[in-house]
């Protein structure tokens, strides 16, 4: 009991054992109403306590107790939702946050810079006694910055130390206390790729801590984020390229796990690790091509913002679409020919970026001619190589000629950059108002959008035609002959993508995903398949030339001086692609260049 105060009665002050709390915490649950769905706050304000009671303890006092409890655990809930939190919290009331409050939790020792600063903050604190705590702090940081090697060491021993005792004892406190630790459920999920910079940072984090070993967590993030914006392009792409492996890996992993796993849906392999700058990067180091704007308003606003350094990016826009609007018509057109213009030449830059930058090729013998091929490339039509310009020059067969456009793509097209200067570039908007301006239009407007639609349709016919006859004096084709014997495959590679072709297997791909999946499987061959395939093939291989002496030995003397004339140059062609195919490449690349010239 404790001594009145104020002429008051006595006070008992009765404690709260562990079962006591629990049962207080069963009886508020067995009042609850079943249906409770009101806030925490209604339904603890109606609630009768002295119903509550039990033992030694009023209505009041289980009242003061439970404010106490709840205090503890989150209250956005109803009460009925509540109460498990508040059993749970009173069972055990060091799990999750609070652990570090436990009586046993080992002490977490003081980096260096830390017993460096409580040491000299007295001595400091008497010497400059108007001084704030933070500008003490900034004097003590500078000190021990200037700090001798052979002084600071003596705080760095100490903190590796303790450190060491540090980490043994947290190990015994999880042995003692196994029910206080929660083990995070690790999930079967592919890890995902982290991104340049995280891959970076991972390499350099450990060689810095070995010479800064004082340094906070947040310093060395803000040192290492100054290295890394500092870095070269050259040392930069090395990380930009293992990210890029790695995403592969992880999107790979993800398609094997969703076969695995069909009812878990996760889209979160689809984002890319670069950042805009990174792309550009990686696009220009490739030899990409820049993509140009998409529209005249775009390409104006593009060439405008060059001089617009010093204007701060929320108004640069709002000039642009202004000084837009007080272009005449005129004007307009001639920026959106330029963009056009740029368009093509930018398809026929990535045409060309693209045939460059194919994966290893294959090169086949047909017709007297060596004909090379991309193995993940879409079939073609075998074509006889041009004249030797043509094949100096590097030109290939012609690209599809560009789809015709409908009246209202047409109108969309020479009205866009007023629609975006109207609507701030805000396309889904200008898109909208485009379309609900077009069906509003009477007939008559529309008719000379109708005709220009019309013109373009002919356009793409005649362009498909022209296309599909074969040019005048391309060089001729060797004559076709009654029974001449079927070219079997040149390589293990053609003979296991002629299987998979002819089986309907990859009919559910289109025709470039599946060179690209047949190039998959092969990789995924062992030698010894590959041998088996390779093996095959030598065999058909000798069985054709037998049949194919045999057939030209039948052949009346007429047809076998024409089929000679245009087979003149197979034993040498046929010796050079043995060179490509078994020999040395470099070699072969050579003489393939001198027969070109």
């Amino acid at each position: 009991p404790l001594p009145a105060r104020d002429n008051q009665a006595p006070e008992l002050v009765i404690e709260w054992s562990k079962e006591d709390c629990l049962t207080l915490l069963e009886r508020i649950r067995s009042l609850l109403p079943d249906g409770d769905a009101m806030k925490y706050k209604t339904t603890e304000s109606h609630f009768d306590w002295e119903k509550v009671c039990f033992g030694s303890f009023t209505g009041d006092m289980c009242r003061q107790k439970w404010q106490k409890v709840s205090s503890e655990v989150r209250k956005y809930r109803t009460m009925t939702e509540l109460i498990v939190d508040a059993i749970e919290f009173v069972k055990n009331p060091y799990k999750g946050k609070k652990l570090k409050t436990h009586p046993d939790f080992p002490k977490k020792p003081l980096t260096p810079y830390f017993r460096f600063f409580m040491e000299k903050r007295a001595k400091y604190a008497k010497i400059h006694p108007e001084m704030s705590n933070l500008d003490l702090t900034k004097i003590l940081s500078k000190k021990y910055k200037e700090l001798p090697e052979k002084k600071k060491q003596k705080y760095i021993t100490e903190f590796q130390r303790e450190k060491e005792e540090f980490e043994k004892n947290m190990a015994r406190f999880k042995e003692d206390h196994p029910e206080l630790i929660e083990e995070r459920k690790k999930s079967d999920l592919p890890e995902k790729p982290k991104t340049p910079q995280q891959l970076w940072y991972n390499h350099e984090k450990k060689t810095y801590m070995k010479l800064h070993p004082e340094v906070s967590q947040k310093e060395l993030k803000e040192a290492l984020r100054r290295q890394w914006s500092q870095l070269s392009d050259k040392r930069r792409l090395k990380w930009i390229s293992k990210a890029l492996e790695l995403q592969k890996d992880y999107e790979d992993s993800m398609k094997a796990y969703h076969e695995a796993h069909p009812d878990v849906n996760s889209e979160d392999h689809v984002r890319s690790v670069l950042t805009k700058a990174e792309r550009q990067l990686k696009d220009k180091f490739d030899g990409r091509p820049t993509k140009p704007p998409p529209n005249g308003y775009s390409l104006y606003c593009a060439e405008l913002m060059v001089n617009m350094k010093d204007v701060p990016s929320t108004e640069r826009m709002v000039l642009c679409s202004k000084q837009w609007k007080m272009m005449t018509q005129k004007e307009k057109d001639m920026f959106q020919k330029r963009c056009e213009q740029k368009k093509k030449q930018y398809d026929i830059d990535l045409q060309r970026f693209l045939e460059v930058r194919h994966k290893p090729l294959l090169f086949y013998y047909e017709s007297g001619q060596i004909i090379e091929r991309c193995r993940e490339a879409e079939p073609e039509p075998w074509v006889p190589a041009g004249s030797p310009k043509e094949r100096r020059d590097g030109k290939k067969t012609a690209k599809l000629p560009e789809t015709p456009k409908t009246a209202e793509e047409m109108w969309q097209h020479s009205v866009i950059g007023d629609y975006l200067a109207k609507y701030r570039s805000d396309r889904r908007k200008a898109q909208a108002a485009m379309e609900a301006a077009w069906k509003s239009m009477e007939k008559k407007e529309k008719i000379p959008w109708i005709k220009k639609a019309a013109e373009d349709q002919k356009r793409y016919e005649r362009e498909l035609s022209e296309m599909r006859t074969p040019v005048a004096g391309q060089g001729q084709r060797k004559p076709k002959f009654d029974g001449e014997p079927k070219k079997p495959p040149v390589s293990g590679y053609q003979m296991f993508s002629q299987e998979l072709l002819t089986n309907g297997e990859l009919n559910h791909f289109s025709l470039k995903e599946r060179m690209v999946e047949i190039g998959k499987r092969w990789h995924k061959l062992s030698q010894n398949q590959k041998d088996k395939y390779k093996k095959l093939v030598e065999e058909q291989q000798v069985e054709y030339k037998a049949e194919l002496e045999a057939w030209v030995k039948s052949l009346s003397p007429q047809d076998r001086a024409v089929y000679k004339e245009f087979s003149s140059s197979v034993s040498f062609l046929f010796s050079l692609f043995n060179i490509f195919v078994h020999g040395s490449l470099p070699f072969g690349l050579a003489a393939l260049k001198i027969i070109c010239h």
